[in-house]
This record gives structure tokens, sequence and C-alpha cells, in this order.
């Protein structure tokens, strides 16, 4: 599996997505209990064709999605994406496999990715939308900056601005 890595931090690289791993992409969005709960409404398994299919159109869509590796064993951590980007602003999420989280790597993805999205990608606004039952998940955001803009009774609606 060779990679370009596009940027790093003390213990991930970010790479582009890649269709090598598609079997770690699928068991990590097909985590139900642990990480699916936390990504969407979705309440059914995708296939290994519409995994290939999502990654295959963030492909062509030159998408600023990054998939995470463990620097010293390659191993698949999780993605992170810049979405819905519009001038200077842009929506960030991230989601982890199971087996990687409680290992810092949402806080060390989230700090790295405001610097990147700030410094690269000429970002003023960084914003997420976190499920109101995620509180550790805000609480990471908090430490790192975010602030609470909105709230409804499923989302807390964050933001972090460049200074």
């Amino acid at each position: 599996m060779d990679m370009n890595v596009i940027f790093e931090s003390e213990n991930i690289i970010y790479v582009r997505p890649s269709f090598d791993l598609v079997p770690q992409y699928l068991e990590m969005v097909n985590d139900m209990e642990n990480v699916a709960k936390f990504i969407g409404e979705r309440r059914t398994l995708l296939t290994e064709q519409e995994e290939i299919d999502y990654i295959k159109d963030k492909m062509d869509k030159d998408a600023t999605m990054f998939s995470m590796l463990e620097k010293g064993t390659r191993e698949f951590i999780g993605n992170i994406e810049f979405f819905n980007r519009v001038d200077d602003e842009a929506e960030w999420g991230v989601v982890i496999t199971s087996k990687m989280q409680n290992k810092g790597y949402g806080k060390e993805s989230l700090i790295r990715s405001v610097e990147y999205g700030f410094n690269e990608l000429n970002l003023r606004r960084i914003y997420l939308e976190v499920y109101v039952n995620n509180p550790r998940a805000i609480h990471v955001y908090e430490k790192c900056g975010f602030r609470e803009y909105d709230r409804t009774d499923v989302d807390v609606f964050m933001e972090i601005i460049k200074k």
C-alpha cells in the first residue's frame, strides 16, 4: 500500500482516500454500536460496492477528505474531512474506528486539522455538528478551542474562528 502523505501530526499520517482501505472503511462505518450511531441516521450496513462508490465520488470531486494512519504501524485510524466548503468556511468531520478510539487520536487530528484548514486551505472559520448525546466529543472540541454557537434537542453546533 503506497500512499503519499499529505500532512502529518505527532502520531498520525494523513493520506488521500484509497480503494486499498475499503475493507477498513467498511469495518468502521458498519460498526453500528461504536461508530455509525455518531455519523448519521443510517441503520443498515453498507455494501462493499456502496463504499467503493462513495470513495470514488470523493476522489472524483477532489474532496478534502483524508484517511488517518498510525505513523509507526500504518494501521488505519479513521477519516477526517472538510466538507460544505464555501469561500473561507468549511464544516469538519471525523470518524475513528472503534479499536483506535480512546487513544488521543481524535484530539490530535482535530488540532492538526484546524492548523491545516487555517494555514493550507486558507479557511477563516471551521464549524462542526455533534450529537448532544456525545459529551466526550463535545468536551474535546471545547478543549481544542471550539465554541458552541447553536443547539437543538439533537445537535450541538460549534465553531472556531481564525485569529
